[in-house]
């Protein structure tokens, strides 16, 4: 038996070789790993990608590589043959694989009762939903930090307001990949406060805010990024907490909904506007909008 770790003491990050093989992005494959390795602390994957894989020489060019650099075999292959093929390649090399999406898909197919179409990249044909993501992406980069006028905003799904560095753009860009129309305005101090938004019948308008201490140290490494000056009420304590103060009042007087962005991932901010956007369109469906 190993001698116990003492209390406190730091434990040495494991690494490993992991093997992604798709016949498509990968994408599906890649978000999978991330989120399993992310439930196991200490332990930090050295990720192997391989993308569009269609032909057995790729294959073989895929397994050359897994035996050069033994670990865990991911895969979401399509193609019967192909899939035999890696497989087989894995139990000679003794390799552990595993097809991720198999247990979801033989679940869905009994409670369904339908078969599997062997289409490879499903997810990514060029359906409207593909176009309209796109189209919400050329949307949010053209109405970004105020851009647009009112009467542009009001084709929006969401308006995000809020002031400088509370991650107003990523979440945007985020919400665009989902197809969701999204549009950003800024509060800068001394200038108006979102008073225009007010005007907006259709689109949602989110009020996101951050705490006091955590947006001076995001604003002081955008200006140690820029190697700006920092004697400016853009990083003083007194003038932030007095901006996000007056942002905060001026969405609880217009009754938006507000997000606290200080411990939240952009994903995580984007997921609570996705629900708050679901709830009011449950709301008006219930209406009868």
């Amino acid at each position: 038996m190993s001698p116990a770790r003492p209390a406190g003491a730091s434990r040495l990050a494991t690494y490993f070789h992991v093997h992604l093989v798709s016949d498509s992005t990968g994408e599906t494959l890649n978000a999978m790993a991330k989120a399993v390795v992310a439930r196991f602390d200490g332990v930090i994957p050295i990720e192997h990608i391989y993308a569009l894989v269609r032909s057995d020489r790729q294959m073989e060019r895929v397994l050359d590589e897994i035996a050069a650099a033994p670990g865990v075999v991911l895969h979401t292959l399509v193609d019967r043959e192909l899939r035999e093929q890696l497989e087989e390649g894995c139990r000679r090399l003794d390799m552990p694989q595993i097809a991720a999406l198999d247990p979801l898909e033989t679940v869905l197919s009994r409670y369904l009762g339908a078969a599997l179409a062997p289409r490879v990249g499903a997810q990514h044909a060029l359906s409207s939903e593909y176009f309209d993501r796109i189209a919400a992406l050329d949307f949010a980069m053209a109405h970004d930090d105020g851009q647009g006028t009112t009467e542009q905003l009001e084709t929006a799904d969401v308006v995000l307001c809020g002031v400088s560095r509370t991650s107003k753009t990523p979440t945007c860009i985020y919400l665009a990949h989902r197809g969701i129309r999204a549009a950003n305005v800024p509060l800068v101090p001394g200038q108006e406060d979102g008073e225009r938004l007010t005007q907006l019948k259709n689109p949602l308008v989110i009020g996101l805010t951050v705490s006091p201490d955590r947006l001076v140290q995001i604003r002081r490494n955008r200006l140690d990024g820029l190697n700006a000056n920092h004697a400016s009420a853009y990083i003083d304590h007194d003038a932030v907490r007095d901006e996000t103060v007056k942002a905060r009042r001026a969405f609880e007087r217009r009754g938006w909904p507000v997000i606290d962005v200080t411990r939240r991932s952009v994903e995580e901010t984007a997921a609570a506007i996705i629900n708050v956007l679901n709830e009011r369109r449950t709301k008006r469906m219930g209406a009868g909008w």
